[in-house]
């Protein structure tokens, strides 16, 4: 069985799902320090035929903090009329906004949980089972290297498979983790396009982006659209 292991975020690019979808078990890593200017708490939607930043506030926010240790501001309002607007004529929008809508003003404003649920609430509408966990539940050694650590992480799923997202492939070695008995996997992701309708084809958007413009079957589709190598 596999398992990834990426930082949390609210509602990013299709290539994020993809990698939830390739696995068999996917590990949130929250006890890890935030990224300021990273996209933990930003993306783009698509706004008059344009991409749009969008951003949800995190008080006190600071690269020496641990993502779970950090909350969202309450106040989303703003950005859910951005939503609402860029996207009311979307086919899917009835669908859809009450999910985002439902995301976003959760109760729980934990950094970590809300921009967990951003991804497993796109996988039950879809209707895909999918294990999740947070990496600081996990008993595994921290005082490790970047490498160790999702070793000791494979040692406590019980789990032989790790696959990665492309970026890994400057830091992590297949040979190295071989030798720790762990097959390590790169994910890839394939070119896609689906209408927006607009004039151009605009690519990375949030998954909201995908969500508002394709059907369910549209959007399993696009997630298997990747090749692991």
């Amino acid at each position: 069985m596999s398992f990834a292991v990426m930082q949390p975020y609210l509602f990013p690019y299709l290539g994020y799902y993809q990698l939830v979808s390739a696995v068999d078990k996917f590990v949130f890593y929250d006890d890890v320090t935030f990224i300021k200017g990273g996209y933990i708490n930003r993306n783009n939607i698509l706004s008059n035929g344009k991409a749009q930043r969008f951003t949800i506030p995190v008080p006190g926010m600071s690269s020496n903090i641990l993502i779970n240790e950090l909350s969202f501001d309450k106040n989303i309002k703003k950005t859910l009329k951005t939503i609402e607007q860029s996207y009311k004529k979307a086919p899917y929008f009835e669908r859809v906004f009450p999910l985002v809508e439902s995301v976003l003003n959760n109760g729980n404003r934990r950094v970590d949980h809300l921009c967990a649920k951003s991804i497993s609430v796109v996988f039950d509408y879809l209707g895909i089972n999918k294990d999740f966990y947070f990496s600081s539940e996990l008993a595994y050694n921290r005082d490790l290297s970047a490498a160790d650590k999702l070793i000791a992480m494979a040692d406590v799923l019980k789990l032989s498979d790790y696959i990665n997202s492309p970026g890994g492939k400057s830091l992590y070695n297949k040979e190295y983790f071989a030798k720790k008995e762990i097959s390590l996997s790169f994910i890839e992701i394939e070119k896609y396009e689906y209408s927006q309708n607009t004039g151009e084809f605009i690519p990375h958007l949030s998954m909201i982006d995908v969500l508002m413009w394709n059907s369910k079957v549209q959007i399993i589709e696009l997630l298997n659209k990747y090749r692991l190598v």
